[in-house]
């Protein structure tokens, strides 16, 4: 069973940085492509950015020029660097990945989500 673990949300100041991280676990499996999704209290959730397994990035234009995202394909894992934060982004993140198993049909998953808060 493949499980994505999240890691390095937390309560920032406007202009500060944080650094997400997504581990895909487990056996039979391999990735088409990863990203990260946040939810604001009342929002819809939505795509922040992602990226393909051969490291092709988009990002949301409230973001570019802000947020990086990469990942490592050694370690099954997605990065998410967020520089000069700023309230709105406060939110929950979520990682999302876009996997295969050994018959290639491709099948969703997601994580648990990471609290990202930035004070004013």
């Amino acid at each position: 069973q493949v499980q994505l673990v999240e890691s390095g949300g937390g309560l920032v100041q406007a202009g500060g940085s944080l650094r997400l991280s997504c581990a895909a676990s487990g056996s039979g499996f391999g990735i088409n492509a990863m990203g990260w999704y946040r939810q604001a209290p009342g929002k819809q959730r939505e795509l922040v950015a992602d990226i393909t397994w051969g490291g092709i990035p988009n990002l949301a234009d409230s973001v570019k020029g802000r947020f990086t995202i990469s990942r490592d394909i050694a370690k099954n894992t997605l990065y998410l660097q967020m520089n000069r934060l700023k309230p709105e982004d406060t939110a929950v993140y979520f990682c999302n990945a876009l996997l295969f198993g050994s018959s290639l049909k491709s099948y969703d998953l997601w994580g648990q989500g990471t609290q990202v808060t930035v004070s004013s």
